[in-house]
Parts: structure tokens; C-alpha cells; sequence
């Protein structure tokens, strides 16, 4: 839209502000009411819109102010403007998650995918069914994938972040022993020299045999024997529902509800034993970058992956409400 006729026209958004309100009440003083200014201001600037536009806009007609066959040509236009400045200048509204379409990216260790899933896919389905997910094993460094889009959201242990990335935590676990049904660590009271004298099964994307458990073992002067050594918890979950070896699965803190995350072990079969050491907690994160931290959109996926990580107790206020 063209609202000048002048050479080199000098408009601001308040000319097509006050433009706007003196079309659609055709009165200086309404209009300037309508904008809480005075209408000695208001004629002001209805006199500087004349110069600008090369146009009287409103003429006097007996008591009243008529609009000109310009000021009539230019009503929805000015309108339309105003209408753009207001949606351009306002904080970004709350999204319709039934109105999204697309896909998020994540990315998360095997066991905390599996755990993600189901949760995401049921909140998707009853609120946002036209959201699909992909979930990436850890295989990217988070901080250049959320800064270049790669990936939307990284869900797991956050230890390695760049200064500009939003990390908010989600929930505290601890570490427990899962072992077969039936195995002999069943029988009796786990002790750390029976838990030592057992054989293990790692987790670890890089091949490491010891952990935290070997550090409180080695303060007992204990060490265990670790069998073999996987990239992936399901893997070895899988491994010690099928065997004597011992596994260690994050689970909920004592007197807290069940954690998704021992869903898989518990339909495995495994019993899952409370270790007699004092393991540091595991702590479960999502990080974004800060870009999209106002993203409706954005917001709609942190809080399916707050609703399904955390007990429902400690579910943010971001959940919309049950109908």
C-alpha cells in the first residue's frame, strides 16, 4: 500500500495509527480519545496527514466531518495496517496445539526415548494430532544441533551445553539394580559385597567399564566384575532378563510415583533391588536452544516432555487443564 504522493515521504507508525482512528470516526476529537491523546494534538497531526497524503481526508459538513473520496479509498487499507502493527508488535500469542502440523526433533538415550514415546504420542493424539515425533539417539553434540536446527529439543543428562542454551530440569532419579526374576540376589539382603560379587552389565555410549557405582564400590575397597560392556540401557535390560548379569536402571526416588523410565525393565520382568551405596542421582534435563523459547510451538513440546518425565504432582503449570 501507497499512502504518499510526495517525493520523499516521511511516515511513522503512529501517522498510521491516528490515520486509522480519524477514518473510522470522522471526528478529531473522538479520534482522540479513542488514542488517549488531546485533540489539540490530534488536529495536529490530522494536519500533518494532509500535507503527507496531498489530501484535505476530512471536510467539515455542517456539524459534522465527512470523509473525502480519498479518505474513503484509503479506510480498509489503514485499517489493514493497523491491523498488521498490532499482530507484529504483540507478544506471541498462545498457540492451538490442535492447529500445529510438522515434526520435532529430539534427542535422548535409548531408554529415555522409549520412556518419551508413548507419552508424547498419547498427548499428540488427543491434542495435537497432525504432530509427528523423531527421536535421535545421542549421536549428535547437542549444542551446535539446537543451535543449527537439527534438532528442536535435547532430553537426557545435560552436562554439556553452550553458554546461550536454555536447560531446565526436570526430574531427580536414582540408581537401582535390575536382575532377573529368580536370581540369587533376590534372595536375602543386597549387601555391597554381594552386589561386587556379582557380574555386570555397563552402560555406556563410549565403552567405559566403571562408573559411579565402581567409585562407591572401591570405598569398601569392593570392585566388581563388568561382563560386557553396551551402548544402550534397553540392550542391557534385555541382556539381564536373560541371564545372571546385574544392570543398573534410573528409577524414582523413595516415596515418589513410578518413573517411566523403569516401565521397560518392569515389563522385562526384572526386579528392580535398591542399592546399599550412596550413588550420586541422576538428574534428567531438556535443552533448547534460547531461540525458540517463546515458540508456542516450542512451548507446547517442552510441556509434553515435562507432563510425560515428571510425576503428575510436580506436572507444570503449562498442562492444560483436564476437560
Amino acid at each position: 500500500m501507497t499512502l504518499v504522493s510526495s517525493p520523499d515521504p516521511v511516515i511513522d507508525a503512529n501517522l498510521a495509527i491516528a490515520l486509522d482512528a480519524l477514518l473510522a470516526e470522522h471526528s478529531v476529537t473522538r479520534a482522540a480519545a479513542r488514542l488517549h491523546t488531546s485533540p489539540a494534538a490530534m488536529s495536529r497531526t490530522l494536519a500533518r496527514l494532509r500535507r503527507v497524503l496531498q489530501d484535505p481526508l476530512l471536510v467539515r459538513a455542517g456539524q459534522t466531518m465527512v470523509p473525502t473520496p480519498r479518505a474513503q479509498a484509503l479506510r480498509e487499507e489503514a485499517a489493514a495496517v493497523v491491523r498488521g502493527l498490532g499482530a507484529l508488535l504483540s507478544p506471541g500469542a498462545s498457540v492451538d496445539p490442535a492447529a500445529l502440523r510438522g515434526t520435532f526433533t529430539l534427542q535422548a538415550a535409548d531408554l529415555i526415548g522409549a520412556a518419551l514415546a508413548p507419552g508424547l504420542l498419547d498427548l499428540a493424539q488427543r491434542e495435537a494430532p497432525g504432530v509427528s515425533f523423531r527421536i535421535r539417539a545421542e549421536e549428535l553434540e547437542a549444542g551446535p544441533a539446537l543451535r543449527d536446527g537439527r534438532i528442536d529439543l535435547e532430553v537426557g543428562s545435560i552436562d554439556h551445553v553452550d553458554p546461550e542454551t536454555q536447560v531446565e530440569e526436570l526430574v531427580t532419579l536414582r540408581m537401582v539394580a535390575a536382575v532377573r526374576s529368580g536370581h540369587p540376589l533376590t534372595e536375602g539382603p543386597l549387601t555391597p559385597a554381594r552386589l561386587a560379587d556379582a557380574q555386570h552389565v555397563a552402560v555406556s555410549r563410549r565403552g567405559r567399564f566403571t562408573g559411579p557405582l565402581d567409585t562407591a564400590l572401591a570405598e569398601r575397597d569392593l570392585q566388581r566384575r563388568v561382563s560386557v560392556v553396551l551402548p544402550g540401557h534397553l540392550a542391557a535390560m534385555t541382556l539381564a532378563a536373560r541371564s545372571d548379569l546385574v544392570c543398573l536402571v534410573p528409577a524414582a526416588l523413595p516415596g515418589a510415583a513410578p518413573s517411566p523410565l523403569t516401565h521397560d525393565a518392569v515389563a522385562l520382568g526384572l526386579r528392580l533391588l535398591d542399592v546399599p551405596l550412596d550413588l550420586p542421582p541422576l538428574t534428567i534435563g531438556m535443552a533448547w536452544h534460547p531461540r525458540h523459547t517463546a515458540d508456542g510451538a516450542h512451548r507446547w513440546l517442552r510441556g509434553s516432555v515435562r507432563r510425560t518425565l515428571r510425576a503428575p504432582a510436580a506436572r507444570s503449570e503449562e498442562a492444560p487443564p483436564s476437560p
